[in-house]
């Protein structure tokens, strides 16, 4: 496995294994219920998850993402709370302590989380303490948090753990990864669950 000590900066990866992130979004929006609150994490494929939802009515979105919140606030029926801080200009979203303030203060029904990497212990793995300290928070803050990682992340190695991963519901990934990881993460507890592409 490769070590990547640095995430590509979005604009690379949003044309990457789109069809499958596309898939990931679907299957994710089918977790969606009307009248949610939703947390949607900055990145390509919890971008892919919000185009999905376009057909959900009367959610409250919170994200720290510029592209996210910019697509969902012209929904008619969609609430979009974003989440202040300074903006990271590689991932278009904000960073920081601000978010982490901001997340503390909603209620969430299910939250889609990006990650670095799903190493090949079955824990999905951050590039930076900030990014690894907000996906742990929102684990225990909301009240289904599912990681959303396509396949082109399986079996990296990024540098941080995310603490809590084990408490959240599921994994929704594009393509079975290597059975040595499913096997170590149906060990950890989180529910993998395979999206079908169309």
């Amino acid at each position: 496995a490769r070590f990547e000590p640095n995430e590509p900066a979005m604009i690379e990866r949003a044309q990457e294994n789109a069809a499958g992130k596309e898939a990931i979004g679907r299957a994710a929006a089918d977790l969606v219920e009307d009248g949610m609150v939703v947390f949607l994490d900055s990145g390509t494929t919890t971008l892919a998850v919000a185009h999905a939802l376009n057909t959900r009515q009367n959610l409250t979105i919170c994200t720290a993402s510029l592209p996210i919140a910019l697509h969902m606030c012209h929904l008619p029926s969609v609430r979009v709370h974003i989440l202040g801080g300074e903006i990271d200009p590689a991932e278009a979203a904000a960073v920081g302590v601000d978010v982490l303030d901001a997340i503390a203060r909603f209620r969430v029904d299910i939250a889609f989380l990006g990650g670095g990497a799903l190493s090949s212990d079955g824990e999905v793995t951050d590039f930076t303490r900030a990014g690894a300290e907000q996906r742990s928070r929102m684990i225990l803050a909301a009240r289904k948090a599912y990681f959303v990682l396509d396949k082109s992340k399986f079996g990296k190695l990024t540098p941080l753990r995310v603490p809590n991963f084990e408490r959240a519901t599921g994994v929704i990934v594009d393509a079975p990864p290597a059975a040595s990881i499913v096997k170590a993460l149906a060990r950890k507890g989180p529910k993998l669950l395979v999206a079908e592409e169309m």
